[in-house]
């Protein structure tokens, strides 16, 4: 048996060990698929901001080149002009000559048709020289384009915009002036107008992101959410299945001790009336009315020990199914504690002990079941007999609280641990003993005093140190407060 626990025990270790693993490689796995996942994202972002600056700049020198035709179609427009009233003024100035004229005359007509046609000739001159590329910055309408082009992509999370010029080694515009730095070193960079101007002297487009991780991680937010709301689920299903195996083989190991100590208590009585009755029919033992009485004395208190250690297990298994049935009468709470005082008085003395009944509770009326009531005291006087080394020194007491009465049993036992004691009223759970093998029971004891008090509407609870003793103690509300 010893060696068929340690195979267990070792058995379940190394499945909490694989699990573990396995739940480890899981959270890995995860972990790993969400920073390629954010890498992915990542890379969609620059591949999308690429492709809507891009669009933008192309955009940008469509517009710029539809503007600069029409300037040149207008310049075409104005000089035809200017050539016409050319053409108007010569031949102004071939009519005027045919006329009759003085020396004098002639001479200041001949200088301002000069100045005339020098003039027309200038603004003719001078429209062709100016009609070169003259390219306009319009960081307002930039900003628009690239607020809808972003839009359009999905990219939905602030932007600061910057036009540096190489030539002049100046920052010619900044949207709000507060990532100087960032546009110089972390930005997206592309050429204005690239096709008009050459790469070297083309002014550069900057595009940063100030919250470009907040971005990406919140359009993750769904996919870490789920996982870690999945890995949370696979830890607590881990967890809840490493204690249901612990608590199955706590329970098996209880229900092993349960069904050993109740196999031993029932074989004693049943022993002992075995030899009650071989003696009875044995034809050498000489036969008397006091052999007889004694006998009968014995296979009858025997025979009442079976029947409440039956009893005792029969209430366990009705609590377990949840049919504990209870009468709901008046019960006066003192006559119970001395009846059941007295009842063990006599295993105490038997012992050199006493049990002492100190009831100042000026209130003892309760509503209860008479029968359940006097087992529950009764499991409370047994206890503490059991528990108790020396000479036990048992004090049953009761007091008047707020809507209830408090009977306690306090003994000189050898105490509970703090671990023990918030496991003292489990089903088949008993307390350790270290080398102390003479404690009988079937650890049913105090998980029935529990359920009793509880379907009363009571509570249970203990104060204990090791090798101080303990004191259990049942509150019950009282009749006046029905």
């Amino acid at each position: 048996m010893v060696y068929f626990c340690q195979m267990n025990k070792k058995l379940l270790y190394g499945v909490a060990f694989l699990m573990s693993a396995a739940l480890i490689g899981i959270m890995a796995v995860q972990f790993y698929l969400i920073g390629d996942a954010i890498k992915v994202k990542e890379a969609t972002f620059v591949r999308d901001v690429n492709q809507a600056i891009g669009q933008v700049v192309v955009n940008l020198e469509k517009e710029e080149m539809q503007r600069q035709y029409e300037y040149h179609v207008r310049l075409m427009n104005q000089r035809a002009n200017l050539m016409a009233v050319y053409d108007s003024l010569k031949r102004s100035i071939a009519i005027e000559l045919q006329k009759p004229m003085t020396k004098d005359e002639y001479a200041a007509f001949i200088r301002r048709s000069t100045i005339a046609e020098e003039k027309i000739q200038d603004m003719i001159f001078g429209y062709s020289e100016t009609s070169g590329n003259i390219k306009e910055l319009q960081p307002l309408h930039i900003d628009s384009l690239l607020s809808n082009e972003f839009r359009r992509y999905g990219i939905d999370t602030h932007f600061e915009l910057g036009i540096y010029s190489p030539t002049k080694n100046l920052m010619l515009f900044q949207k709000t002036g507060r990532y100087p730095q960032q546009l110089m070193e972390q930005s997206f960079a592309f050429d204005l107008y690239p096709t008009i101007s050459p790469a070297m002297f083309a002014d550069k487009l900057l595009v940063y992101f100030p919250h470009e991780k907040r971005f990406l991680m919140k359009q993750m937010a769904s996919l870490i959410f789920v996982t870690g709301a999945l890995v949370l689920v696979i830890i607590a299903g881990f967890g809840a299945t490493v204690w249901f195996i612990l608590k199955q083989k706590k329970l098996s190991e209880m229900k092993n001790d349960f069904v050993n100590n109740m196999t031993h208590e029932f074989k004693t009585p049943i022993s002992t009336i075995g030899l009650a009755c071989e003696a009875l029919r044995d034809p050498d033992v000489q036969k008397s009315e006091v052999l007889y009485s004694n006998y009968i004395s014995i296979i009858d208190e025997e025979n009442k020990r079976l029947g409440l250690m039956a009893e005792q297990v029969l209430q366990s298994a009705a609590h377990e199914k949840g049919v504990l049935l209870l009468k709901h009468d008046k019960i006066d709470l003192h006559e119970i504690a001395k009846d059941a005082v007295a009842t063990k008085m006599l295993q105490a003395k038997s012992r050199s002990g006493h049990i002492f009944a100190d009831l100042k509770a000026e209130d003892s009326m309760v509503m209860g079941d008479k029968v359940h009531l006097t087992n529950v005291v009764l499991n409370l006087l047994d206890n503490a007999l059991k528990y108790t080394e020396e000479a036990p020194q048992i004090v049953v007491r009761s007091r008047n609280i707020p809507n209830a009465i408090e009977l306690s049993v306090t003994d000189n036992g050898i105490g509970i641990s703090k671990a023990n004691q918030k496991r003292i009223f489990e089903k088949l759970f008993r307390v350790p003993t270290g080398n102390v093998h003479n404690v009988k029971g079937f650890g049913l004891g105090l998980s029935y005093v529990k359920a009793v008090v509880e379907k009363l509407g009571g509570t249970t609870g203990v104060h204990s140190e090791l090798k101080k003793g303990s004191t259990f103690y049942i509150r019950l509300p009282l009749i006046s407060n029905y």
